[in-house]
């Protein structure tokens, strides 16, 4: 039980140290600007939005739809599926925009319609993936925007897997960020994203095969607007859209995401600067190294009589980032905690920080329970209570029987006073305008125990769902050795402690904006 007391110890340390009040000494670089409507650079480690203009305004998106089409694909498909080309995937497409010569019944593997559709644009080739993965380009769509929504993204709704005009196919450059980063952290995408050349086979139309090579002119080192940090990225074009551009740049160490929405014959200029910006002006730091608030806890400190090097099983996530001005000292940056975790969280994970600059989200670490902090342990000081054991929020709330699932009633004062009802009087005849009113009554009152008997399964799944939480919240204390007792202590404690901010880049819903040519 010592053990425990001092894990409980340890966290209400650092929980009391994580809330800190210093502020930015020093404002946010913002020494960029852009010519086309729209854009934005983001760190992909750390999702801190360097810069942005206009960023949740709703703009055509073109090809650069590709990324979305690919991310969802690749989590759908093996890459040596194959794909036969339909007459809707190959002539279902304006005439004139891009093409890798495919042609009905041609029929490649997944891995091969991908090429064609990141390094060559083939609007057909996302038409047959989309018809592979979904059965139809139509149901295909509904995947897209259920994946962009599980992003975060607000602004956005897609049409069609290839971008081609369409009035309710648009999105916004902080949309598009959020999907370039889920893509740069797919290693299958960016192995096809960053690929100089590729050999498609023969088809009808390529007897020999076809050499292809990516649009993204970034990438080639014998084009002027070749960029020695871009590993990949995504080119868009519609007459409707302007040129759109998504570009992935790697130095020292920090990824960043830039996007170029409407531009005007300048989206590779545009994108120089976000990212020449974003890499002159900011450092990605691992918030475990640089958060002193939540230190290594060196061996010379003691907490109950046992020095720190016993407690080494907390920390923050070694792989989280956080993003600060280049010239700035992490001392600077903000921070809150909460113990209030979504279905994402780790399993070890006891509480999520969330960092700050200013009113700026630069930032997020778990705070976790290395599995180490368990051994040794012995059983006796695990005290887990017993969840089924737990009393109802409400005594008098109806509950299922284990055995055969009938629904059981509280003994209520009034049921117990009830006596048996004697038989009616076989020579009582009830009026007909009486009984159409006892129908009519019984009718409302066969309603209301309908509406109430869903009201109560909704109930029973959510406070199901609490339990849930619960038990994986137990389990993950069980795992560092901590009662459910003292934890929810230590949440009283510190819940008064912490003040909910507004989060950076909160939006409200926006209706899109429409374009004319």
């Amino acid at each position: 039980m010592k053990r425990i007391f001092t894990l409980v110890l340890c966290i209400v340390v650092l929980a009391g140290l994580f809330p800190q009040t210093a502020r930015a000494e020093e404002p946010w670089p913002e020494n960029v600007s852009i010519e086309a409507e729209g854009g934005i650079v983001i760190d992909a480690d750390a999702g801190a939005v360097l810069y942005g203009k206009n960023i949740h305004t709703s703009y055509f998106p073109a090809s650069i739809t590709k990324i979305l089409t690919a991310l969802i694909v690749i989590e759908n498909c093996d890459m040596d599926e194959m794909v036969t080309f339909s007459h809707n995937a190959v002539y279902n497409v304006e005439a004139g925009s891009s093409s890798a010569g495919l042609d009905e019944g041609d029929v490649l593997s997944v891995k091969d319609c991908l090429y064609a559709m990141m390094l060559k644009s083939a609007n057909e080739a996302a038409n047959a993936l989309a018809e592979h993965v979904a059965g139809t380009t139509e149901a295909f769509a509904e995947m897209m925007n259920e994946k962009a929504a599980s992003l975060g993204c607000q602004d956005s709704h897609f049409a069609n897997p290839s971008g081609l005009n369409h009035p309710e196919h648009y999105t916004s450059a902080y949309d598009m960020a959020l999907i370039g980063q889920a893509a740069v952290q797919n290693p299958v995408f960016m192995e096809i994203d960053s690929t100089l050349y590729y050999d498609l086979p023969v088809t009808k139309r390529n007897p020999e095969g076809a050499r292809i090579y990516p649009g993204h002119r970034m990438l080639k080192q014998n084009m002027a607007e070749y960029y020695p940090y871009c590993i990949g990225g995504k080119t868009g074009y519609t007459s409707l859209a302007g040129n759109t551009l998504v570009t992935f740049a790697r130095k020292d160490g920090m990824t960043l995401v830039s996007v170029v929405l409407n531009g005007h014959q300048t989206h590779y200029t545009d994108t120089r600067r976000l990212l020449d910006f974003g890499f002159d002006n900011f450092r990605s730091v691992s918030a475990a190294e640089y958060d002193t608030s939540c230190p290594a806890l060196d061996n010379d400190m003691t907490i109950a009589g046992m020095t720190s090097s016993k407690m080494e099983g907390l920390s923050l996530d070694a792989d989280s980032r956080v993003t600060i001005p280049a010239s700035a000292d992490f001392s600077s940056v903000t921070s809150q905690i909460s113990f209030d975790l979504d279905a994402d969280a780790p399993d070890n994970a006891l509480a999520q920080v969330s960092y700050q600059w200013g009113e700026r989200r630069i930032g997020s670490a778990w705070l976790i329970l290395k599995e180490t902090q368990t051994s040794g342990l012995p059983a006796s000081d695990l005290v887990i209570p017993d969840i089924s054991a737990l009393p109802s929020e409400d005594p008098t709330e109806p509950v299922l029987s284990e055995s055969d699932g009938a629904l059981i009633l509280p003994e209520t004062a009034a049921s117990q006073e009830m006596e048996p009802a004697g038989e009616a009087d076989s020579a009582f005849q009830i009026p007909a305008a009486l009984r159409v009113i006892l129908a009519a009554v019984l009718v409302l009152i066969l309603a209301a125990g309908i509406f109430l008997g869903v009201k109560y399964y909704l109930e029973k799944k959510e406070a199901e769902a609490r339990m849930e939480r619960r038990r994986r919240r137990l389990k993950r204390l069980e795992d560092g050795g901590i009662s459910s007792a003292q934890f929810d202590l230590l949440m009283e404690q510190r819940r008064s402690s912490y003040t909910t901010r507004r989060s950076f880049g909160r939006r409200r819903s926006r209706r899109p904006r429409r374009r004319s040519g």
